[in-house]
């Protein structure tokens, strides 16, 4: 869709994903809305969600259920005021996305299927096969398309203009034709996504880079829960890519070298569908003694027959064939824990508004808290839909007493002159490189298991990349899609991030869902049941402490 000049808008979302979109398809009709995103709405990391999306839609389910579930799966570190409103919309939400036309798989008897999911006590995950986040995004975008919201595609957002304390907008880099251009908005909402890519390996996409988390923490809003990034159990061994938890739901087995089921000793009632972080680290115990196949254990489907591969887990057997040299169907599928999601964020309330007046965030770029400590699957798309819906209504209802001023056109000057600064930069480093050395620091060091020592390694190099990163040597000077200069403002992004897990990891002397000290194995509420807050300041973050809200769950 074209974009209309002059760039003025009543709410700009960054970020086309689920969140934003569903932020922009809730915010009232008579608003200019507008979604800007450095890649094709479609190609954001929400359509590579695999396995579901969680409501209690059961007979014998109910939202207060799957409240428990959410917040004992997180180590009681999330607020249960937000836990109860994403639990409670959540049947609503289901039932309005297939009425946008979401294709959900279905049962026997017509309704939307669910299937079982790890630290769930029903089967309460919604799905399409192993591609739900496609479904849902493809059905979302046709939204976009049918209300005629305007798309800035392609597009790097560099920073938030934010005047008197209120912001009113952001500075972005067009990449199809080059150059910064300031968008006015009267409120601006991040849906940008997480922030894996400060691992080395991870499932998530290469753009997946905290750009949203950065903008926010630069303007002054804090980041919340940053040490706490959960690794997926069952990723393939070298590329990092997702295998679904959908496949354990369906009944696939983890088995060691020696052939054995082994979470029986890890969590012999739930077993394969222990919460994430159990089975992460069950399987790398296995590993580190000795009874790994190469550095993984396996996932076995093939009891599952063929004709149940093909109808629930397509997507799989695919990826396996083509990224792994093997079909499912007739052998097991190496495995192993890899970086998947940030349960920290830029700190919202449960309606998405942050600090400052004016700037909203939802998504996995938010940390509004409902996952605490560990996410359970399935509750990271519903999330998105939950809370893009509520940051979009309550943007609304924000607009309603704002005028639209123009900010100084000083921001836009600004911010010339560093993304100049950066191109003539003549340093030995290029962005690729510093980015692969921080993620490998991460992975080795703040990975599923953590001691002091292995973080103090850990903050030792990340700020002396820190100091690399802002002197990289952009080599292309050009002004069409410049990748080499967007890497270099991603890698900026994600040193600050690292900064902030190191710090919030380093000072938690205890273990607590996907943050496990080998020094600190237990978890212990009394001095750590508190929430982390990371404010910037020119020397790093600071850090700070809030309360875990309870309302109807107590700490078991």
């Amino acid at each position: 869709m074209a974009v209309q000049r002059p760039h003025i808008h009543d709410l700009l979302i960054v970020g086309a994903g689920l969140a934003g979109m569903r932020a922009a398809l809730a915010a009232p009709a008579h608003l200019d809305v507008a979604l800007i995103s450095k890649v094709h709405p479609v190609r954001s990391h929400s359509v590579a969600a695999q396995g579901g999306i969680n409501a209690a839609l059961g007979e014998n389910d109910s939202w207060e259920a799957h409240a428990f579930d959410t917040a004992k799966g997180g180590n009681y570190l999330g607020d249960q005021d937000a836990i109860e409103a994403m639990c409670r919309e959540a049947p609503d939400d289901i039932l309005e996305l297939e009425r946008m036309g979401v294709i959900f798989s279905r049962d026997g008897q017509g309704r939307i299927a669910q299937r079982p999911f790890g630290g769930a006590g029903f089967p309460r995950t919604c799905y399409a096969a192993d591609r739900t986040g496609h479904a849902l995004l493809h059905a979302l975008y046709e939204q976009i398309l049918k209300g005629r919201i305007v798309v800035y595609e392609e597009w790097y957002v560099t920073s938030l203009v934010v005047e008197d304390g209120v912001c009113r907008g952001v500075i972005a880099w067009d990449l199809l034709r080059g150059g910064l251009q300031q968008i006015q908005a009267r409120a601006v909402i991040l849906a940008t996504g997480g922030s894996g890519r400060v691992f080395l390996t991870s499932t998530n996409a290469v753009i997946n880079t905290g750009d949203g988390m950065a903008l926010a923490y630069r303007v002054g809003v804090p980041l919340m829960d940053m040490e706490f990034v959960q690794f997926h159990p069952t990723t393939l061994r070298k590329t990092g890519i997702l295998i679904t938890e959908g496949a354990r739901g369906e009944g696939g087995y983890l088995l060691n070298t020696l052939g054995e089921r082994f979470m029986k000793r890890y969590a012999p009632e739930q077993m394969e569908l222990a919460t994430r972080s159990t089975v992460s680290l069950a399987i790398g115990q296995e590993i580190l003694e000795g009874r790994g196949v190469e550095g993984c254990v396996l996932l076995d489907l093939r009891h599952l027959g063929r004709a149940k591969i093909l109808e629930r887990l397509p997507q799989i057997r695919q990826l396996s064939i083509e990224f792994a040299g093997l079909d499912p169907v007739e052998t097991p599928i190496p495995i192993r824990p890899g970086a998947h999601y940030q349960m920290g964020g830029v700190r919202t309330n449960q309606w998405g508004e942050t600090s400052i007046p004016g700037l909203f965030a939802a998504g996995e770029c938010a940390c509004v808290s409902v996952h605490g400590a560990n996410r359970l699957g399935g509750n990271s798309l519903l999330e998105t839909i939950v809370f893009g819906r509520r940051a979009g209504t309550k943007a609304g209802e924000y607009l309603r007493g704002v005028d639209q001023t123009p900010p100084s056109a000083s921001h836009l000057a600004d911010e010339e002159r560093r993304i100049q600064a950066l191109l003539s930069q003549s340093g030995r480093d290029r962005a690729w490189q510093v980015r692969d050395e921080l993620g490998q620091a991460l992975s080795t060091n703040l990975g599923i298991f953590r001691t002091k020592e292995s973080m103090l390694a850990a903050g030792e190099q990340v700020r002396a990349l820190k100091q690399r990163a802002a002197r990289v040597y952009v080599e292309d000077k050009g002004r069409v899609f410049n990748s080499d200069l967007i890497q270099a403002l991603e890698l900026n992004c994600l040193v600050e991030l690292a900064e902030t897990i190191v710090a919030g990891a380093l000072v938690r002397e205890e273990s607590r869902g996907a943050h496990y000290r080998s020094d600190f194995p237990a978890r212990n509420d009394a001095a750590w049941l508190k929430h982390t807050i990371a404010h910037r300041t020119a020397e790093g973050p600071v850090l700070s402490y809030a309360p875990v809200a309870i309302t109807r769950f107590q700490p078991k």
